[in-house]
């Protein structure tokens, strides 16, 4: 966790699940807990249908969480009622969603799109709007030959330095960034990234940046969660997580990584078996029925999140053994 005086965003034992018929209850988001440090990045990596895009919607009040608190600045915003400081709330709180064309009105200009978090919000006055326009322009790379043109005129990259200027409108202190470049090719991709962390940089801001590619979450990240069907499996800073990974998940998203150094190459981890369903889900490791290291006890006791080292969580009964341990285990299996 983060320094307490530090500390921008804290999420306690959240929960969203769904009901599913009469007597099936699909557990999302199960327990998860987190702290995101003032102008600091938590990477949320998985694979899709994990629960992390849940976690953000969640955190951004567009869902309602089954239990848990979300601490703001101090205060549980999951309990305020005050439509005064929830209105502060919702400005100090943004999104970037994944795909920008499916978040921007195509009947607005540009203009009109960045214009409207101000004018909602009383923030300026139509006579400070130009130039406040020009100031978030300049500060996004937006041009103002852009401001009278629609969504569909613009390319992919384009569009979501819109949808990033639009959550910037409301001069948050925390961003969701929900899968912000996985629709864009790879040039793209390094643009909207070093955007990002320049404005980070400029702003003090703070991000939960949620992905299934954990190269970018490396790019970008000072600490990183991977989950694994609604739970957090490990947690650490980007240095520790990928130089002492201890779950075998992580260890196995970690190996699908291209690398170029072919003297240090780990063999690439094909996962067997199935990902179990998220409907009733027993009190067990859900990773078991796809790991190697799996004993009996993996199937009998769900593992605790325990912290082995100074900010490093891993949720496994044989989180102490080492890596190589784990990955000689890994290539028995294979030869086996």
């Amino acid at each position: 966790m983060e320094n307490q005086d530090n500390t921008l965003v804290e999420v306690r034992h959240l929960k969203k699940h769904f009901q599913v018929g009469d007597k099936k209850v699909l557990h999302a988001v199960d327990d998860v807990s987190f702290s995101i440090g003032r102008g600091q990045t938590l990477g949320l990596v998985g694979e899709s249908g994990c629960g992390k895009s849940t976690v953000g919607t969640v955190v951004m009040r567009l869902q309602k969480p089954t239990s848990g608190e979300l601490m703001f600045e101090g205060k549980d915003i999951f309990k305020c009622t005050d439509r005064k400081e929830n209105l502060e709330y919702r400005r100090g709180m943004q999104i970037v969603f994944q795909d920008p064309y499916s978040s921007l009105n195509p009947k607005k200009t540009i203009r009109s799109i960045l214009s409207e978090g101000y004018l909602i919000h009383h923030t300026v006055t139509k006579g400070q709007l130009n130039d406040t326009l020009s100031l978030l322009s300049e500060k996004t790379g937006i041009s103002k030959d852009m401001w009278d043109q629609y969504p569909h005129e613009l390319d992919g990259g384009k569009r979501q330095v819109v949808g990033i200027a639009g959550a910037l409108s409301m001069n948050p202190k925390f961003i969701v960034c929900d899968e912000p470049v996985s629709s864009l090719d790879v040039s793209v991709q390094a643009k909207i990234l070093n955007l990002l962390m320049d404005l980070q940089k400029e702003m003090n801001l703070s991000y939960l940046f949620i992905s299934h590619d954990l190269s970018v979450v490396k790019h970008i990240s000072d600490r990183i969660a991977v989950m694994y069907l609604g739970q957090i499996v490990e947690m650490a800073d980007r240095q520790t997580l990928f130089a002492d990974t201890r779950h075998p998940y992580s260890i196995a998203l970690l190996s699908a990584i291209p690398k170029v150094d072919v003297d240090n190459k780990v063999s690439r981890i094909v996962l067997k078996g199935d990902v179990p369903s998220p409907i009733n889900p027993k009190q067990v490791c859900r990773f078991a029925n796809r790991c190697w290291m799996s004993q009996p006890i993996c199937f009998e006791q769900e593992p605790e999140l325990k912290e082995i080292s100074p900010g490093h969580c891993v949720k496994c009964h044989f989180a102490q053994e080492s890596r190589e341990r784990m990955l000689r285990a890994e290539t028995s299996s294979i030869e086996s």
